[in-house]
Parts: C-alpha cells; structure tokens; sequence
C-alpha cells in the first residue's frame, strides 16, 4: 500500500488542506484512494510512535493499525494528516533544529510499514514567519528564551528534510513553501491522492479565494472557463496575475511577534530562506514543489 504522510508543518494551512481531502472522499475512495477522518487516526498514530520508541513493531502490527484506520475500507493509497507528528508548537525547535524527532520518528514508521510505499508530505514556512508564530504558543516570554539561544539566521529547513532522507532513505518526500500555495493548491491536493496533472478535484481554489477579493475570484473563474485548454504552469501565472491586482492586502499581511527583531532581521532571515530552497531541492529523493 501506499501511505502518505501529511506531517504539517504547523501554520501552514493543514487544516485546510484535510478539510479539502475530505470534501474528495467519496470521489477518492472510488479510485482506491483512502481519506479517513483525522479521528480515526490520530490518536492511534501518537500512541503507535510512544510504542516504535521502546520497542520494534509486532509483525502484526502493520495490519493492526490498518484495520483499526480503514475500518474495512479497500485502498490501494491511504492519506493520513498530522500536523502534530513530530511535536507541538512549543517544541518544534530544538538545538537550533527544526523538528528535531522527526528523523527518527519517519525511521520509526518506515520499519511499521517496511513493505509498503511511505510517502511524507511536507510544507516549509519562511523562519522568519514560522518562528513568530510558533513562538505565539510558546510559554516562553521571548524569543531568545524561545529558540534556547539558538542563532535564528542558522535555522534551515534543509538540515531537516537531509537529515531525514539520511534516517528513512527508503521513503520519499515531497514539499513545498507556504508562501507558494495558493498557487499550486491544487498540486499538492493531486500529489497527496496521486493524481494526474489536471485531473479533477474539489476545491482546487480553497485557499485562493480566501486572499482574493469577490470580485476577482469571479473574473479568474470566468477566465479559466473562456481559456478551457490552459496548461497548469499557465493558469499559475494567471492566478498571480489576478492576485496582483485583487488580492485582499489584510489576508496577505500578518503581524508578527518576534521581540527583539528588527525589518533588518526580517528581511536577512527571508534571504536566507530563499536561498536554503535550493538546497532542498538539491536534495536526492525529494521532489519540491514550485509554481
């Protein structure tokens, strides 16, 4: 079977993302591809990580946590989410490491589903963002305090995804940047069912119309509708046309928490990221998605 993991990362519109899979349940399960409610999985999947952390899996535990999943659904592909797979919030960062347990707990679900196809799906977030808004739920008072004197500017998201290639060789990953998704949405919704480029989904535009006005969403509909014959390369380029003249400039802004940080900060931190991006897609076995 093929599992495919959707691990978050937090704040990067992982509930809307589930909440997309499961309006495509009903049209997913025809083609072999499982979307269970998050309520039938997540529970089980932390209380099956607390086990693999003492212990190797039963040789019965694979079918086990299946049967319990799928509760007699047939798939060929299963879709799990959790955003909480490698930790809450408040414990994403740890020596200067972005989700410092997911490479051992990847390895861990690797030899649970050892002859099955383990897929991680994953979104990246600008540290300069990401950060700030972990930092919200943190009980910490600031920023220093939060990153346990790790230095900001070293934070990467490829020190992550390498080290977990290096941890789980044998399952792939795919990802993205959260500042990207509103332009390819509807490839990342394929990739987690396995779809084709430009087969059908509900949804596809979820996240778009929540940044752009009324009025442009209903001009970017009628647009695709009069160009029926648009490339998905091409319709990305239309949606950044539209957004640059109807975007709804309150949804594109946030404000940030990050005492002691400066636009100097900020903007130094942003760079940085730009130019870790290439670094992650350099990485073997990790396919990065891009508009």
């Amino acid at each position: 079977m093929q599992i495919v993991l959707h691990a978050g990362a937090h704040f990067t519109e992982e509930d809307r993302l589930v909440r997309c899979l499961l309006r495509n349940k009903e049209d997913f399960s025809k083609r072999g591809i499982a979307v269970p409610g998050p309520g039938k999985y997540r529970s089980l999947l932390k209380q099956t990580m607390a086990a693999l952390q003492d212990a190797p899996p039963a040789p019965d535990a694979r079918d086990v946590l299946l049967d319990l999943i799928l509760d007699e659904e047939n798939a060929d592909r299963m879709i799990l989410s959790h955003m909480f797979l490698f930790g809450a919030p408040r414990a994403c960062v740890r020596n200067g490491f972005i989700y410092e347990a997911a490479p051992e707990r990847i390895a861990h679900l690797s030899s649970l589903f050892a002859n099955d196809q383990v897929q991680l799906f994953l979104a990246m977030r600008n540290p300069a963002t990401f950060l700030p808004a972990l930092f919200n739920q943190a009980p910490q008072d600031d920023m220093d305090a939060f990153l346990r004197g790790a230095d900001p500017y070293a934070i990467r998201w490829s020190d992550t995804l390498a080290a977990i290639r290096s941890a789980a060789p044998d399952v792939t990953i795919t990802t993205w940047c959260f500042e990207d998704m509103p332009m390819i949405w509807a490839q990342i919704i394929r990739d987690l069912a396995g779809l084709k480029q430009g087969e059908k989904i509900v949804g596809g535009f979820d996240l778009l119309s929540e940044i752009m006005s009324k009025e442009g969403m209903q001009r970017f509909r009628s647009y695709l509708k009069t160009h029926p014959t648009m490339t998905e390369a091409q319709k990305r380029r239309v949606i950044i046309a539209f957004l640059d003249k109807f975007a709804i400039e309150e949804e594109m802004e946030e404000e940030l928490n990050a005492p002691g940080w400066t636009e100097e900060t900020i903007n130094t931190m942003t760079d940085l990221y730009e130019e870790d991006m290439a670094r992650v897609a350099a990485i073997p076995g990790i396919t990065f998605l891009a508009p």
